[in-house]
């Protein structure tokens, strides 16, 4: 766990080195999730990647990094090659994660998931108890389900993390979430502030938290977090607020952090679309995060490596010079960057101030956090 005044979240980051490529294999899933990214379909799409290209995908990506690569949807157990692409993947040396909400896990596919080489799978849980949870998915027994395919993995030996997207509906149950994971022996804890985009676009004014409760949770989980180190791993995703309350309590705490740059549990800074992670559509569209729908390049006519090397999207994004409105004059700009997506979603320019920050920035930004 390491000395008390010590977080190790490891050596130095490696400048825009991709070690996230969250790859969209497929639209099709069987829930109706009401803040689905993918806005999920139920039947295939014929512009999805074949296998073979995807194998050329995974060849590109191999030629100049070496990431951490989540085969996802909406339900990507659907497509019927999913394991032939992951043991491809697994081959290359590539570690190999499936994310998906765990109904159609049952225990000959949890064998399949072992034995292409998948090292976890992570599985949505939105709520506590089946009401919240079925309720957000919009199929019953979707709650049922998930834990069925908990159970099924851990028989298998599979790690298991929990992904739980935080909204009004589930608020007041991520302290009872966090404690089902617990004595489930869960491996890992992700939670999601919800990104307006997709089917979350018609959620948005309904389901959205507001700033303070925002800042509350995230303040809550970093207590956690502490708490809990070796217990559970606990990440804050599409929260690069969460990089700034760390940050700023660790320093008043006396507490220093040491990156943790590779690995499931990787922790650097706040936003890393476009500059740590990567987003493939099921067309090969190459965008800086899954929810960020801005085109930074097309798999289908040029290379992975030239669109991170060259994107002018991936460029802007690494760029925190670009940044505006108080995220351009923040203090702590470099270690959370706001989350770009909600920017874009706010004022149609990604590169705008984070509509969802409570923090005012000091000194004009004149004093930076490296």
């Amino acid at each position: 766990m390491g000395h008390p005044g010590h977080i190790h979240i490891g050596g130095s980051p490696k400048k825009n080195d991709l070690r996230l490529v969250f790859w969209e294999l497929t639209a099709r899933c069987n829930l109706k999730c009401i803040h689905c990214r993918a806005e999920a379909q139920t039947e295939r799409q014929q512009d999805e990647l074949t296998t073979e290209k995807c194998f050329e995908v995974i060849d590109d990506l191999c030629g100049f990094s070496s990431p951490i690569l989540i085969l996802t949807g909406g339900e990507p157990l659907y497509r019927d090659d999913v394991f032939d692409i992951a043991r491809y993947a697994t081959g290359k040396g590539l570690r190999v994660a499936l994310a998906t909400n765990g109904t159609l896990v049952d225990g000959q596919t949890s064998k399949k998931i072992l034995e292409s080489g998948i090292k976890r799978v992570s599985i949505s849980l939105d709520g506590a108890n089946p009401q919240t949870h079925d309720t957000f998915r919009m199929i019953p027994g979707s709650f049922e389900g998930a834990w069925r395919g908990i159970k099924n993995l851990q028989k298998e030996g599979v790690e298991v993390q929990i992904n739980t997207t935080i909204a009004r509906h589930n608020e007041d149950e991520i302290g009872n979430i966090l404690e089902l994971a617990l004595t489930n022996n869960i491996r890992a804890l992700h939670i999601f502030m919800l990104v307006p985009v997709g089917c979350g676009v018609q959620i948005a004014d309904s389901q959205m938290l507001g700033k303070e409760k925002y800042e509350n949770i995230l303040s809550w989980f970093y207590d956690k977090t502490m708490e809990l180190r070796g217990r559970i791993e606990l990440k804050a995703t599409c929260a690069p607020h969460f990089f700034r309350i760390m940050h700023k309590r660790a320093k008043d705490e006396g507490i220093t952090i040491t990156p943790q740059t590779h690995g499931m549990a990787a922790v650097t800074r706040g936003c890393l679309a476009g500059s740590g992670v990567m987003f493939i559509s099921r067309k090969g569209i190459v965008q800086p995060c899954g929810y960020l729908p801005v085109q930074a390049g097309d798999l289908t006519k040029e290379s992975a490596g030239k669109v991170w090397e060259s994107s002018e999207v991936f460029l802007n994004l690494r760029d925190t010079g670009l940044l505006k409105g108080k995220c351009g004059i923040c203090e702590y700009k470099k270690v959370c960057e706001g989350c770009r997506a909600r920017a874009y979603y706010e004022k149609g320019d990604y590169m705008e101030e984070e509509p969802y920050c409570v923090y005012e920035p000091i000194r004009m930004g004149k004093t930076s956090i490296p």
